[in-house]
């Protein structure tokens, strides 16, 4: 870590801490990245795999609607990785900075469509995100760019007809596949991505329950309020394609954008 000039913590996990930097050289100038600092101490072998594979996945990433993984080395135990600064903070702060005044139909639609080229050169590379919510799109640039990070449970699929088992991911984001232990696919990044949208134009979760089983029957039945009727038709009826329990396409978002 002498390269960088620690500035702030700005997150922590099961297995270890975000922090603001300051790059002090190699390239960098003065610029500001974030150091996601991995501790080894505690992880199993596979957990320590896990996240090495994580590295790889970042490092193939290169989209403008992507969090930019700059690079990664392993000091003291530890593992570093070293991304973009996103400026804007994440989606889900900046939903309860609105404090209920809802965004406009062209915002929302702007963020929409960057989260979805982000998401679809991912999945396009055969890979599963698996944990898209609010707090893993982070917006830069004023608030105009989003961009999609935190792969930390990703998956890389050998195969397009693979399906993934592992039960991951934020509780009121699960699709129902994996709420019913079913095997999924890219799809489920789908469902999540529908919670995302629904999210910007109610600021609110779609689907909520008092206990994790009263969650997951909402979850598997589809039931969620309506989007605010104070939206277009079209983008109403693209969350509604998004929730379908049998068919999840990333071209209902396309289709009905365009």
């Amino acid at each position: 870590m002498n390269g960088y000039e620690v500035i702030r913590q700005i997150g922590e996990g099961a297995f270890g801490k975000a922090f603001l930097v300051r790059d002090k050289g190699g390239g960098g100038g003065d610029r500001q990245c974030v150091v996601k600092q991995i501790s080894f101490r505690k992880m199993s072998t596979r957990e320590k795999e896990a996240s090495k594979k994580e590295v790889i996945l970042l490092s193939k990433m290169k989209h403008p609607n992507i969090v930019a993984f700059i690079t990664s080395f392993e000091e003291q135990g530890s593992l570093y990785i070293v991304m973009e600064y996103c400026d804007g903070g994440d989606m889900m702060k900046k939903i309860n900075m609105q404090r209920g005044v809802l965004f406009s139909e062209e915002q929302i639609v702007g963020w929409f469509v960057q989260i979805c080229l982000g998401l679809k050169h991912i999945h396009d590379r055969k890979i599963l995100h698996r944990d898209i919510k609010a707090q893993n799109v982070f917006l830069s640039s004023g608030g105009l760019k989003a961009k999609l990070g935190d792969f930390g449970i990703a998956r890389m699929l050998n195969n397009t007809m693979e399906l993934a088992r592992t039960c991951v991911g934020t509780p009121y984001y699960l699709s129902p596949e994996i709420c019913e232990s079913r095997p999924y696919n890219n799809k489920t990044d789908i469902w999540s991505l529908g919670c995302v949208l629904y999210e910007l134009c109610t600021l609110r979760h779609p689907f909520e329950g008092s206990s994790l089983r009263q969650l997951v029957v909402k979850i598997c039945m589809g039931r969620y309020n309506p989007v605010p009727k104070h939206y277009s038709y079209d983008l109403r009826l693209l969350v509604t394609q998004l929730f379908k329990v049998k068919t999840l396409l990333i071209s209902f978002c396309f289709y009905f954008l365009c």
